[in-house]
Formats: structure tokens, sequence, C-alpha cells
């Protein structure tokens, strides 16, 4: 750690006086949590886990490590953080590779629902749990283990889909056939929301043409799924970028609120193709989609 102090040529002041200490990262007790953890199989958990809820103010991040020719697959065995639409207070975060990176985020998560299995894209992941100064939880407990690089990385259906979850984006391009398929939107909310990699409602912002897709910026008014989507935020403002494939498949104007279900690509961009679910967002939606925010897929 290297703390910095600059001071310029102007207004100067009283100064400060800080106090430091050194630990061990797996020691236990309130403030001190994560490590690396390179065993072929483990567990990790929150700070005080399961005796009582974690305290506010921590930060935890475990480092995950298999050899070269494996991957890293993460199930939740119990799970409760702080509930909050977007997840900005207390959460964990889930990143592929050895470093807080956005760009690499597999997903954010909070609230009492375990999330689904997660694997990681090569052979380390990163996982931080942060928790402000105000409420706490229960907390949770997480177990790893290493897969070969060919593991089918997929979960079992629900009931209510006959399409399997993955949890790794669907590579797909605009292509001439894909956009010939008719253009009518299948199934439910319900029987989409988990065959889904994101599942957010939003504005459209902006809508512009580029080489037969619709590239488009969505202003968020609740985020529902996240996986690895890209959102920005500004102040209370959260923005993300969709490309619908096909231009006029699903169609959609500007300044409309929709419901948006679809996969995201390596730059965490959303995409939208003929098959995936679209619908303009109604108050009465809302309702439906808080009750899929908290099944377990």
């Amino acid at each position: 750690m290297l703390l910095q102090m600059v001071s310029d040529a102007n207004t100067a002041g009283s100064g400060f006086l800080a106090v430091f200490s050194a630990a061990h990262p797996h020691e236990r007790g309130e403030q001190y949590c994560g490590g690396r953890l390179d065993k072929p199989m483990g567990s990790f958990k929150t700070p005080n886990w399961p005796e009582k809820d974690y305290p506010a103010g921590v930060t935890c991040a475990w480092h995950i490590v298999a050899p070269k020719n494996q991957i890293i697959e993460i199930k939740f065995e119990k799970f409760d953080v702080e509930r909050d639409n977007y997840c900005r207070y207390d959460h964990v975060s889930i990143f592929n590779g050895a470093e807080i990176n956005d760009a690499k985020r597999i997903g954010k998560y909070c609230g009492d629902s375990p999330p689904a299995p997660v694997f990681s894209d090569g052979n380390q992941l990163l996982i931080q749990f942060l928790s402000d100064l105000s409420l706490t939880a229960d907390g949770f407990i997480g177990h790893y283990k290493f897969r070969p690089k060919k593991f089918t990385t997929t979960t079992m259906p629900p009931t209510t889909t006959t399409q399997p979850v993955t949890t790794r984006p669907i590579p797909l391009k605009y292509s001439v056939a894909l956009c010939q398929q008719k253009c009518k939107r299948r199934g439910t909310l319900e029987s989409n929301y988990c065959s889904s990699n994101f599942v957010i409602t939003g504005t459209v912002i902006t809508a512009v043409m580029r080489e037969g897709s619709m590239y488009a910026t969505i202003s968020i008014i609740n985020v529902y799924k996240e996986g690895s989507l890209t959102i920005q935020q500004a102040g209370k403002t959260m923005s993300t970028k969709i490309i619908i494939l096909c231009k006029k498949c699903p169609f959609i104007r500007r300044g409309l609120n929709y419901v948006f279900m679809g996969v995201v690509d390596e730059d965490g961009r959303g995409k939208i193709a003929p098959q995936h679910f679209v619908m303009a967002f109604k108050t009465k939606n809302q309702k439906v989609l808080n009750v899929l925010k908290n099944k377990r897929c």
C-alpha cells in the first residue's frame, strides 16, 4: 500500500495524523478476510459467518488461482447481503482475472437469493465483498472448485423453460440470414428470464442505424439481472449500450420505455437478436419482474 500526500503552493492546513497496522489476510476477526486460494476446491465466507451478521465497513477480496489448463466454478450455498435494486451498498462482485476491472466483471450481487453458479473464462477469478457503514446482514458462504476447460458451463433449466442457462456471453453478429427470420416475440417475461444474460428496463435515449443493426443508448429504470453488462453511472443516472442486431426486429423508438432481455458481448454491451425478448414496459410489469429477480434460475 502506498499513501501519498500532495500539497500545492497556496493555502496550507494543519495536516493529519494516521495510524497503520499489518495483519495476515486469513486472520480471523471482524476486519480481516480474503486471501489467495489455490487448492483444487475450497470455501470462502464473510467475517463472523455463521454466528452473526458481517460487520459494517469491511472489504474482502479472494483471489482464486487454478492451473492454466483449468477454469473455476463458484457456487454460493447461503447468501444474504443488504438488498438494493442496483446493489449500490453492500455487494459481492466477481471478476475474470486477478484485478478489479469493470470490463471483466462477471456480475454484481446482493439480496437474499444465492446467485446462479459462476464460471471463469480463464484460470483466475477475483471475488470482492464490500459492506458500507450502515445496514448489515447474515452474509454468505460460497464454494469453489477447479474444472477442466472443456467442462460444459451450463446449469439445469428451470421448470418454466426448456432452454439451458449459460453463464458466458453468446457470440452473435449481424447477418442477412439472421435478420430474415420472422420477427415475432416468443414466450413471456417468465419463460425468458432465466435464459437471458441480462434483464433491464429502460428508456431509449439514442438509436443509430449502422451496418444493418441499431446501436442504442438506454437510460436505465431498473436492473433485474446484470450479468456482465457494462453500466455507466453519472450521479443517480445509469445507462448502458445495447445493439439490436437486426435494426427492425425488435423495432424500438427513442423516448419509449422497454423491457430488454438479451446476451452480453465481450465488450460488455447488450446484444439482442430476433429470438430474444423485448417488450414495451408498463408499470404493471414491475411486480412480475421483482418476483423474477428473487427467483433462483
